[in-house]
């Protein structure tokens, strides 16, 4: 069965382990621009690459002049639909993180979406839950690519710097790794977005474009 080539993955969740953005979270903040900003949409492609660099944050600040107060109802409204609509995970996640844990291994996640969001998509996609979560409902000054969730990670399941792997598809998820001085894995399988490709292989060296790449990585038979 062969070993894992590292003790603890931390996962990103959206578009990483379910595809929840093109089926989701673009379709909610144009629901939102319906009403917060009348006439104006963002379309898919632009919403992941803005998500990958600036950031949704810094998108809502500077493309549609959101105050502090209207990001929060932006927020609120974000929720209220991801509540009523579960992602379906990626064929072979299941797979790939029942061999991690199988062999003795650890799964966390480290996420922008919220920790019973995880939670909930994992159930329902019948996957094992992971055993630590850190995502938006942390302080700002404690989410990706902070390095805090890493730092809580080695400390809580007393392991080294070397047994971690991140792997996400975006820039935060990069960044908090190398801060943290911790492994990094491209998870490209959700679009294909060439500008996103080109920077995440730019700076980790490769890609995965499929979940099976990514499990052949993972597992050294």
């Amino acid at each position: 069965m062969g070993k894992n080539r590292y003790r603890c993955l931390l996962l990103d969740h959206d578009d990483t382990v379910v595809n929840s953005t093109a089926t989701i979270h673009q379709p909610a903040f144009n629901a939102y621009l319906a009403v917060a900003r009348p006439g104006r949409t963002c379309g898919l492609e632009e919403y992941m690459l803005k998500n990958c660099d600036p950031g949704f944050i810094q998108m809502c600040y500077e493309d549609y002049g959101m105050s502090d107060e209207e990001l929060e109802q932006e927020t609120i409204f974000w929720q209220n639909y991801v509540k009523q609509h579960i992602p379906r995970a990626y064929l072979g996640i299941r797979e790939l993180l029942e061999r991690q844990l199988a062999q003795g291994g650890h799964v966390c996640v480290v996420t922008h979406s919220f920790e019973s969001t995880v939670r909930r998509d994992y159930a329902a996609n019948a996957l094992p839950q992971p055993e630590l979560v850190f995502g938006w409902d942390q302080p700002k000054e404690r989410r990706k690519p902070s390095v805090w969730p890493v730092e809580q990670i080695l400390e809580r399941l007393g392991l080294e710097r070397g047994d971690l792997l991140m792997i996400d598809d975006l820039r935060p998820g990069y960044e908090m790794a190398k801060a943290a001085g911790i492994g990094f894995a491209a998870a490209r399988w959700a679009n294909d977005i060439a500008p996103i490709d080109d920077f995440m292989r730019s700076m980790c060296g490769r890609i995965y474009k499929t979940v099976e790449e990514l499990s052949a990585f993972l597992f050294e038979d």
